[in-house]
């Protein structure tokens, strides 16, 4: 039987939990000093080593990992469930879909294939009972996203890949977003432009069209460099004046840049919610509160203050009755534009009842981490979108394989496709 990899949910719950995590570091370790090709060894330390913050590091061992093979299996539960393949992108914990969280409970049996712009095919699927697209949007993901087309495209396979179209992922970039979505009803999505330091200076913030293709929002304006995440140089720049000693804090070539919206609630503070659409159909993920504009659910407070969870439970249980039907006309239109199976958006209500959308993506974090005894009220929301997700999968399985048709991970399989066991480059 092929090796296992321990997993990113497993891996992650333990660090987010504070747990003593030096006898998995020390097993893994011994593993590799015993055998340099244990390449799901390093995959999992790859895991470890990004939880803990040593991103770089991480990084490179999982490129020595993929080096070595391109398909590593991972089984939940009894592993007796669906056969399941993600088409998976190298990078951190936020360049793919989280789809090692989102089968937590399960019994799937999920082989991640990693492929790049330079792979030329693709095993055959047919020996799957389902299919994920995984890779998210980012501008390092783009070829290999453009590559993943093609290679759906010529792979004959029959079954319907979930998310599986990758042209539309490719247009959840920042702009891409607001031109989408705009005028959708009942909601603001704010345009960014992406500009070069020079341009933006001499903008006056008056002026809201330069040079006939240079849209300046006006200030104030939120703005971040490019190519960044959670909220990484993200700040309110109120007057042009602010922009140079801006620019030295955060350096970079080219700027997202937005109209800054005042969100903020009667009470001065902040919040943002984080919701997850599984085939058209919406599911709370997680609600803060902050007196911060930029809101992080990890430095929001949450587990500090009682009233915040309290307000963060009325959301997550109420949702399907309250939110959910609030927001139904402006749901149904994300959906329709967007086009994807399966995506995440982080937005917030307006004071005046409408939908403010922040970023749509397929690689938002969705997770159950936090301690059940502080947060009892999120392991129910959340098992109830992972079992969403999993039934999502269920649907397009291919449920007519024949009796004894050999899994794609047995040797028989792998020599009837042609495909090397261990997923060897050739």
């Amino acid at each position: 039987m092929a090796k296992s990899l321990i997993g990113v949910s497993p891996i992650m719950h333990d660090i987010y939990l504070g747990r003593d995590t030096a006898p998995l570091w020390n097993g893994l370790v011994a593993r590799v000093s015993a055998d340099s090709n244990d390449a799901e060894a390093l995959m999992d330390l790859s895991a470890l080593l990004q939880g803990r913050g040593q991103r770089k590091m991480g990084l490179d061992l999982q490129k020595d990992a993929i080096a070595l093979q391109s398909r590593f299996r991972r089984v939940f539960g009894t592993g007796g469930g669906l056969k399941v393949a993600a088409l998976v992108v190298a990078g951190d914990l936020m360049a793919n879909t989280p789809i090692d969280f989102l089968l937590e409970g399960s019994d799937i049996d999920l082989t991640y294939l990693y492929v790049d712009a330079g792979t030329s095919s693709l095993p055959d699927l047919s020996y799957f009972d389902a299919v994920f697209m995984a890779v998210g949007e980012s501008e390092e993901n783009r070829p290999v996203l453009e590559n993943i087309e093609i290679l759906l495209a010529g792979s004959g396979t029959q079954l319907p890949v979930m998310n599986g179209y990758p042209a539309r992922v490719t247009r959840l970039t920042r702009e891409g977003v607001g031109a989408l979505l705009a005028g959708v009803p009942g909601a603001v999505v704010p345009t960014t432009v992406t500009v070069s330091p020079e341009d933006l200076a001499q903008g006056n913030g008056r002026d809201p069209v330069r040079e006939g293709s240079f849209v300046c929002p006006g200030f104030p304006i939120a703005i971040r460099p490019t190519g960044t995440h959670a909220g990484g140089g993200l700040e309110r720049i109120g007057h042009l004046s602010e922009l140079a000693a801006y620019f030295k804090r955060c350096p970079s070539r080219k700027y997202h840049v937005a109209p800054f919206v005042d969100y903020s609630g009667p009470d001065g503070r902040y919040r943002k919610q984080r919701v997850v659409f599984i085939d058209g159909k919406a599911f709370a993920s997680h609600f803060a509160v902050s007196e911060h504009w930029i809101v992080h659910y990890l430095s929001a407070g949450m587990a500090e203050h009682a009233w915040r969870r309290a307000e963060e439970r009325r959301w997550m249980e109420d949702f399907d009755t309250d939110f959910a039907v609030r927001h139904r006309e402006a749901f149904e239109a994300l959906c329709s534009r967007i086009g994807l199976d399966y995506f995440g958006i982080d937005c917030a209500e307006m004071p005046d009842g409408r939908l403010l959308i922040f970023e749509v993506d397929v690689a938002m974090i969705v997770h159950d981490m936090d301690p059940e005894d502080v947060f009892p009220y999120k392991k129910p929301a959340m098992r109830k979108l992972f079992a969403a997700f999993q039934e999502a999968l269920a649907k397009r399985s291919c449920l007519g394989r024949h009796i004894g048709e050999p899994y794609p991970g047995s040797a028989d399989a792998a020599e009837r496709s042609g495909v090397s066991l261990s997923g060897e480059r050739a």
